[in-house]
């Protein structure tokens, strides 16, 4: 029952993710850890974090912004360790608070708003590229800056989709040394890894479907919609880890 559970969780996650780009670590991890420890769960969303960026980064390569991917990873890197001084000191209910509060009011503004506001060139990439590796050195959660940061430029569909995969797949290569480094690839981890992989293929199969027929309007909806409940989860997980 474990193992199917694991399977049909790994299935949503990589669906999501293979639509949209992001999210499936933020519903794979959450979900998975009521099932079974943390320090399983984690390195299996990682796993699955590689095969999808693989899948897409080798179709559409075409599509990747490399001068935006060159500047999220590089300032990522300076952002991991102001992550992990957060994740020592700082209080988690605060933390996912603001982060939470800060998502979902960006979100709520573009499903709101006549006009959207646009980024026109990488400036900024370095601010969205510090705060992934801020977020993501604390609680794993790269995704939502990175995301905030693709809709800003205006990226199609399959620019945004591509582009958040050539950053993820070096960080998930060195999540993945991490992991082995600190003896996390467990053989229990590994069986359940393998058990999953029919559904993760099946997912980015899946999620390549719904991905080929989203319009740009259609994605952004559905981009903001993401955001909205992630930031909305981040506030709620907050709100019972501060009681």
């Amino acid at each position: 029952m474990i193992v199917l559970q694991i399977i049909a969780v790994m299935f949503v996650a990589t669906a999501v993710r293979s639509a949209l780009g992001f999210g499936e670590a933020l519903i794979a991890v959450p979900i998975l850890s009521l099932i079974i420890p943390v320090r399983i769960a984690a390195p299996i969303a990682v796993v699955a974090s590689i095969l999808v960026s693989s899948f897409i980064v080798c179709r559409d390569w075409r599509h990747i912004q490399f001068k935006s991917a060159k500047r999220l990873i590089v300032s990522t890197l300076f952002g991991i360790p102001l992550g992990l001084l957060l994740l020592k000191f700082a209080p988690e209910s605060i933390v996912k608070g603001l982060l939470g509060f800060i998502i979902l009011a960006y979100s709520l503004f573009f499903l709101t708003a006549r006009k959207t506001r646009s980024l026109r060139d990488d400036r900024f990439a370095w601010f969205f590229g510090f705060f992934a590796g801020v977020f993501g050195g604390a609680y794993g959660m790269n995704g939502p800056p990175l995301a905030i940061y693709g809709s800003l430029r205006g990226w199609d569909p399959r620019e945004f989709r591509a582009t958040l995969q050539s950053y993820f797949l070096p960080a998930s290569l060195m999540g993945v040394i991490g992991y082995g480094v600190a003896h996390l690839l467990t053989p229990s981890m590994l069986h359940l890894t393998l058990w999953s992989l029919p559904a993760i293929a099946f997912g980015i199969v899946t999620g390549q479907f719904i991905h080929t027929r989203l319009n740009y309007r259609a994605f952004t909806r559905f981009l903001n919609i993401g955001l909205a409940l992630i930031g909305l989860a981040l506030l709620i997980q907050s709100l019972v880890h501060g009681r």
